[in-house]
Formats: C-alpha cells, sequence, structure tokens
C-alpha cells in the first residue's frame, strides 16, 4: 500500500511508485513530524533566524550572511544533474505540503507568533550546509592563532586533540562466515551535539527501486550517512580531514570600491550590504565581502585583517547532492563506492558491507592540496605559496579483511589528510571488545576509561605530602576501575577533582595568558573559549605542561584538597545530567527538558566508547553524546536494531517525542520493524 504507515514507535514507513513520488512523501513526513527544527534550520541557512527570535541570534545570521550560505546551497542545486534536481524538487514540494499541518502542533510557532513559510529550491541543501559548515576544522584554527599569539607557538601542542564539535564517533564491522552463511554486521554510533529534535529520523523508504531503512537529516532527502537497503549497508564516522582553509587578507578602500592585496597587487574584492532583521530589536547592517579565497567569516580584532573562508562546495558550486539517489539504489559495496565519488563534504570515513560479505572502507569527499600551513592557521591571502592546487588528494577505498574499527583516530587511509585526530584509545578499545564476541549493544555502552596521563597524575602525587581526607581520596581514586558508570560515587569524585584542577589550570602562568581579549566573533565561541580548550584537551595539557616550565603536581595536590574538603561527591549520573541543545522559545518544552533530566542518569564520558561529552572545569552536564546508535545485520535485516536519543516525532505531547529516551540512557534498542503486520496508518499521513 503508498502511503505513509508508522511502526510502533512512530517511525514512519514510506511506500510510492517512483522516487518522486516517495521523496514528496519524505518531505511532507519531515514538515508534519519536525516542523519547527526544519523551519529554524532554513532561517538559520538564510541568515534569519533574528528575524524571528531576536536579538541573540545575530551571530548567527551576521556569519550566515558572510559565509554566503544560501547563495552558496543555490549555486550547488543550479549545477545539480536533473533527476536529481527533480527529486530535490519533489521533496521540497511535499515540505511545503506539511508545513502548516506540522506546525499546528508544533508550540513554538505558537510562542513566538509566526506561521511556518515557504521552502525554495534550494533550501534542503542549505540546511545541509547548517548542518556541517561548523562541522569542520577552519574554528579550531583561529584557535591555534590565538594560542601562538598569546602563549607561544610552543603551547599550541598542548591543545593538538579532536575538534570538539567533530569527533566521538564510533563504526565497525564485523566480517562474515561463509561456514555458517552468516553475513556481515556493521554497527556504530555517531556522536554529535545532543540536539532536541533528535538530528537524525528514523525512516524507511520503498519504491518499485529500492527499500531502505536508516537514518534520514530532517530537511533532506534520502540516507546519506546510515542506510540499510536489504543487499548492502552502509554507515560514516568523520574522517577528521582538514578541507577548510582561513586566510588573512588586507583589505583597502577606494572611494566606493573595497580592494583586496593578491599575489599581483590590489584587486577588487565582491562586496555588498544586506540588512538583518531583528525581532524585538534595531535592524543590523553586514557587509558581505568575497575575497579570491573565499567569502569573509571574521575580522581578526588583534592584527586588523579580514579572516576569509574557502570550501570545496564554495569553489566547485557542489555539495555532493548527486551521490543521494544513486546510494538509495546501492545493491553492493562496489554501488555505494561508486556513489560516493561525487560526494564533497564534510568527508567522511565510510564503511559498507553487503551480503555477499564483501566489507570495504572508503574515504569520501574532497580535500584540497596545498601547503601544510594551511592545515594549521590562517595564511596570508596574498602568497601564492598557500594557494590550492588544480586536483584534490587521492582517497583510499579498498576492501577489508577481519574485523574493521573507525573512530575518528589516525589510521593509514587517513593520517595524511588532516591534523587533529581523536586519541587511538576509543578504537582500541572497540576492536579488543569485538575480538572477544562482544555484542555490539554492549560495545556501545562501553564506559571505561583508558589510562591516560590525567589518571596518571594521581599515582605521581605523594600520599605523604597530602592531608588525611586529600590522601583517602587519592587512594580511593587510584584503586578506582575506571568505569564512568552513572551510579558510581568514585566516577563522580573522579569527575570532582579534575574539574577543580582544570579551574585552577585556568590560573596557571603557562595557561592565563589565553584568557586575555579573545579577537575573534561570539559565534566561535565553543570552538575558541579558553576554559573550554582547556577542559577538552586537560589529558594533554596535564602530559605537556611540564615540558613548557609548568609544574602540574601542586595544582592536582590542590584540587585533591578541594575536593577532599566538600564533603561526598555525588554519584556521577547526578553530575552528568543530559542537557540537550534547543532554542527554549516554548516554556512547555524547557518544562519537558528538566522532566528528561531527571528521568535519565547518564553513563560514560568523552573519552570512552559511549563518549557522552562534558567540559571539565566549566561542566560536567553532558551536551553531545550519540544521536543515533544501530546493528545493521546483513542476514537478516529484520535483525537489525537501532535507537536515537529522543523520539520519532519532534512535536511535544506526541507520544514519540521522547519515548526512546529511556533506552537510549539504558543502552537498550529498539528493533528495525519490517514486518508490515506491524505498521499501522494514521491519521494525516495519507498519501498526497
Amino acid at each position: 500500500m503508498n502511503g505513509v504507515r508508522r511502526d510502533p514507535w512512530g517511525i514512519p514507513h514510506l511506500r510510492a511508485d517512483t522516487v518522486d513520488d516517495l521523496a514528496r512523501l519524505q518531505g511532507r513526513v519531515a514538515a508534519t513530524d519536525r516542523a519547527w527544527q526544519i523551519e529554524t534550520e532554513r532561517w538559520r541557512s538564510e541568515g534569519r533566524l533574528a528575524e524571528h527570535l531576536g536579538p541573540g541570534a545575530v551571530a548567527w545570521d551576521r556569519f550566515a550572511r558572510r559565509a554566503r550560505l544560501d547563495d552558496t546551497a543555490r549555486r550547488c542545486h543550479d549545477r545539480l544533474d536533473a533527476p536529481t534536481r527533480r527529486w530535490v524538487a519533489a521533496y521540497v514540494d511535499g515540505v511545503n505540503d506539511g508545513l502548516t499541518d506540522g506546525a499546528a502542533g508544533a508550540p513554538e510557532f505558537a510562542a513566538i507568533d509566526r506561521a511556518p513559510g515557504r521552502w525554495r529550491p534550494w533550501s534542503p541543501l542549505g540546511v545541509f550546509l547548517v548542518q556541517h559548515i561548523l562541522f569542520g576544522t577552519f574554528p579550531s584554527k583561529l584557535w591555534r592563532a590565538h594560542v601562538a599569539a598569546t602563549s607561544g607557538p610552543e603551547a599550541v601542542g598542548l591543545f593538538a586533540a579532536e575538534d570538539p564539535g567533530g569527533s566521538g564517533s564510533n563504526a565497525w564491522a564485523v566480517p562474515g562466515d561463509p561456514a555458517t552463511g552468516r553475513a556481515p554486521v556493521i554497527a556504530g554510533d555517531p556522536h554529535r551535539m545532543l540536539e532536541l529534535p533528535g538530528v537524525y529520523q528514523q525512516v524507511r523508504l520503498a519504491c518499485p527501486e529500492f527499500d531502505v531503512v536508516g537514518l534520514a537529516f530532517p530537511g533532506v532527502p534520502g540516507l546519506p550517512h546510515f542506510g540499510h537497503a536489504g543487499e548492502v549497508a552502509w554507515a560514516i564516522t568523520n574522517a577528521m580531514a582538514d578541507y577548510q582553509d582561513l586566510y588573512r587578507e588586507e583589505l583597502r578602500r577606494d572611494g566606493e570600491r573595497l580592494l583586496v592585496r593578491d599575489a599581483d597587487g590590489w584587486v577588487p574584492a565582491l562586496r555588498h550590504v544586506e540588512r538583518i532583521d531583528v525581532r524585538g530589536g534595531e535592524p543590523e547592517s553586514v557587509e558581505v565581502v568575497e575575497t579570491p579565497r573565499g567569502p569573509v567569516v571574521d575580522h581578526d580584532r588583534r592584527t586588523g585583517e579580514a579572516i576569509s573562508l574557502r570550501t570545496p562546495s564554495r569553489v566547485e558550486g557542489n555539495l555532493g547532492f548527486g551521490a543521494l539517489l544513486p546510494l538509495l539504489r546501492a545493491r553492493t559495496t562496489d554501488d555505494v563506492a561508486a556513489a560516493l565519488r561525487v560526494w564533497v563534504e564534510p568527508v567522511n570515513s565510510v564503511l559498507t558491507a553487503d551480503r555477499r560479505g564483501q566489507v570495504r572502507r572508503l574515504v569520501a569527499g574532497l580535500v584540497p592540496v596545498r601547503d601544510d600551513r594551511c592545515r594549521r592557521e590562517p595564511v596570508p591571502g596574498w602568497d601564492p605559496r598557500y594557494r590550492w592546487r588544480d586536483d584534490y588528494a587521492p582517497l583510499a577505498d579498498a576492501p577489508v579483511e577481519g574485523p574493521t574499527v573507525c573512530a575518528n583516530d589516525r589510521r593509514p587511509d587517513v593520517a595524511d589528510l588532516g591534523t587533529d585526530f581523536a586519541p587511538p584509545h576509543r578504537a582500541r578499545r572497540i576492536a579488543g571488545l569485538v575480538a572477544e564476541g562482544v555484542e555490539p549493544d554492549v560495545v556501545h555502552m562501553d564506559s571505561r576509561l583508558p589510562a591516560t596521563a590525567l589518571r596518571g597524575l594521581l599515582d605521581r602525587l605523594r600520599p605523604d605530602g597530602l592531608g588525611g581526607p586529600a590522601r583517602a581520596l587519592r587512594d580511593r581514586l587510584v584503586a578506582w576501575d575506571g568505569r564512568m558508570r552513572a551510579d558510581d560515587a568514585d566516577a563522580g569524585a573522579y569527575a570532582a577533582w579534575r574539574g577543580a584542577l582544570a579551574r585552577r589550570l585556568h590560573e596557571h602562568p603557562r595557561l592565563r595568558p589565553l584568557f586575555d581579549a579573545r579577537p575573534y566573533d561570539e559565534l566561535f565561541a565553543p570552538w575558541t573559549d579558553p576554559a573550554a580548550r582547556i577542559g577538552y584537551a586537560l589529558d594533554r595539557v596535564v602530559a605537556g605542561l611540564d615540558r613548557l616550565d609548568g609544574d602540574v603536581a601542586p595544582v592536582a595536590a590542590a584540587a585533591l584538597e578541594e575536593v577532599a574538603a566538600g564533603g561526598p561527591s555525588p554519584v556521577w549520573g547526578r553530575r552528568h545530567l543530559l542537557r540537550p541543545v534547543h532554542l527554549g522559545v516554548a516554556p512547555e518544552v524547557d518544562a519537558a527538558v528538566e522532566a528528561m533530566r531527571a528521568q535519565v542518569d547518564l553513563s560514560g564520558d568523552t573519552d570512552c566508547v559511549l563518549a557522552t561529552s562534558s567540559i571539565p572545569g566549566v561542566s560536567d552536564e553532558c551536551w553531545r553524546g550519540p544521536v543515533a546508535r544501530y546493528v545493521w545485520d546483513l542476514t537478516d535485516r529484520a535483525a537489525s536494531r537501532w535507537i536515537v536519543p529522543f523520539g520519532a516525532s519532534g512535536r511535544l505531547g506526541d507520544p514519540h517525542f521522547d519515548d526512546q529516551l529511556p533506552r537510549w540512557a539504558d543502552g537498550r534498542l529498539i528493533p528495525v520493524v519490517t514486518d508490515a503486520r506491524q505498521l499501522t496508518p494514521t491519521t494525516g499521513d495519507e498519501a498526497p
């Protein structure tokens, strides 16, 4: 039967006679289930969030206009091949068909007294850009420039670790067994900000050409990252490649013209002024400038130079949407690899396996070839040595034997593509558990911390130099098994100690200069805030500060004394509270979030396989974690399982708004339903 049916978890199962009719259904369901979410993402892509939400959104809108997100989306749309353009158009038609009904059930629209607008043909590409423009490496280059300027180039290495927003994801493949006829299994869990509603939407897309279950981006057609097509399945992690460059630009005015310094002198820059309307405030004008390198996204308040951003999607006028339909039609790992050859950004590590037993690992995207300094910091735009070369870097694509793990780590297939990778312990831990035959559901929830420099610091502290309570606390933590379990008081005490240590390091003479006036836009604070960056890189700071004539041991001892004097610490789960990211415009949604926080206790930590992230020294609350978990079984798709943090619906009051949350927190998965007898039509889901 064509139309929309839903399984017991409210997950939509869509069926149509053609791929375009199916795209129309997918767009309509995204609008009815996630109207507020996809409309705010469209406003972001157009730089019109402040028009609806007020002054607090101006920083984003200023960046979106400067970065030319909407213009880039339009350019990329104009270059789509005809079948893909028609397919995207059908999706947009479905969104526009469903937005009014979707908004009627979303309290946020009523709270701000706004109705949804109309999507344009390129809006899905803009939504995809919004999700990934800050997912790359360029904000960390601003941070490195700040560290070098305030604390010296030798201090930059203290923070050479994974990007705060870009990693924590895991994926692994277990090969099949020809002797028993068992096909491969792919499992994993992408980690991103825990947004409410969730960044992924579980869905099934079926038509005569394909039948695929997977995780969609609301507002974007298809299943670009995670899917199971029956005969083949695929999953991605961030390859940690460096594909975004920042250039320092010298600008000068010549009457009405704006000139930019180039290799051969001063040349005209593209310039115009746009108006940002601000709800409840005065409009703000923003100068939009584009140099031969790319759009100017900020200015360095320290040097006066403009900072331009160069990305493959802007340079090529291509986001890789041409991969999306062929990916849905894939039947083998060769088909998946062929589809992803036109992928652009973000650059992903891909694991794919098929029912024949083939397992393949490849890298998809475009990584420019240029001087290595471009990977570390903003470089002079006028110097020709930093130009991109004509070709992009060759990317790995090869079959693999045996269990295979991708965890944002520095592997041979990605090592030459980036600078900052996740530490290797997640990948090693997963590989060890898989080798022992541990079930994927259990691997997902592994909460053991590695034996790092931070934990080793406790061993280095002399007990006779500590007071009695501090000595007892140190002995407890040295004997602790290192598992960040929600119900563990030792895990809570460890978190209290490292938080106190991080805060004290803020005042360390070697690190205090980082807190001087920061030269970049407030939007980049998550990447350039010294307190947060010390927390993210605490293990490396502890390991490297001694080499910079900074003794960490007295700071660690003082932190122990502080925590011991404060009495017993709460168990980890009461410190590590869920903090989903949401716009907070409707009081009833805020109340629902508070109820969620009280409902679940979270295990895990940033360096665990269960990478539920917090920021030591800033907050123990969890704002990033697994935004989905999945187990794709290629022997029998009905044996596959998955989960998302909240639910299938983004509408408060819907029974499937947050019904998956308790299972997500506990590590339980729900079945991928394939039996039509378990599907029911729902009022309002009839085929258009």
